[in-house]
């Protein structure tokens, strides 16, 4: 796969209004080398000079751009089509997603899709794009996104998908629980349009379908 044709002005567009010395200071390259892969030359040589990896790493930290899509414009990866079957599912209408280095499930009110994990680079922008969407680390390989939990019981440390608690569900880790305790309460009672008074009640085990009225007697 070529080099793409003006990929020089492709990093100079990227660069924006940020100046050289900003940008060496962010992806820690020289300013000049950053400006000769702009011109795609070496200004002392007058030779053609094209990035490396390490240094398309380095620029896509620093101007805040997939890493995966440099690679491809630069010429490193072939970028794949996908079929129909590896077309991904909306995000928002996933309730968690477990993951490993080498596959990737996503779990819907449904069913259940497997994604092989293609490389490290692909994973780790999933990864980062999960955070983006609202989903939560419950668990060293679990990712819950807390828009869809209905019901939270805490004792077992348990969330649930659906308001009765008899459905699709999943276990977190305890250390987690802790962190994302007040969290998980906030999201529930937004999800099933309770009071938080009525889901702090709930989780300490009173429960009551009156919780004004309760707390006004």
């Amino acid at each position: 796969m070529q080099q793409l044709e003006g990929f020089g002005k492709f990093l100079e567009g990227l660069r924006g209004k940020m100046s050289l010395r900003e940008a060496a200071h962010k992806s820690g390259l020289s300013h000049a080398y950053i400006r000769d892969l702009e011109l795609e030359r070496n200004r002392s040589t007058n030779e053609k000079i094209k990035p490396s990896p390490v240094t398309l790493k380095k620029l896509s930290d620093a101007y805040n751009f997939s890493y995966t899509e440099l690679m491809e414009k630069a010429g490193y990866l072939e970028k794949e089509e996908k079929s129909e079957s590896e077309v991904e599912i909306p995000f928002q209408d996933v309730l968690y997603i477990e993951v490993s280095m080498r596959e990737i499930t996503y779990h819907t009110h449904m069913s259940k899709l497997n994604r092989s994990v293609n490389s490290l680079i692909d994973f780790s922008g999933f990864l980062d794009k999960l955070e983006e969407q609202g989903f939560k680390k419950m668990d060293t390989d679990l990712f819950v996104n807390l828009q869809h939990v209905q019901k939270y019981a805490e004792k077992e440390g348990k969330l649930y998908f659906d308001s009765l608690g008899i459905g699709k569900h999943v276990v977190i880790a305890a250390i987690r629980q802790k962190k994302y305790h007040e969290l998980i309460v906030r999201s529930v009672a937004r999800n099933t349009g309770m009071s938080l008074g009525y889901q702090f009640e709930r989780n300490s085990g009173v429960e009551t379908l009156f919780p004004s009225l309760k707390r006004q007697i």
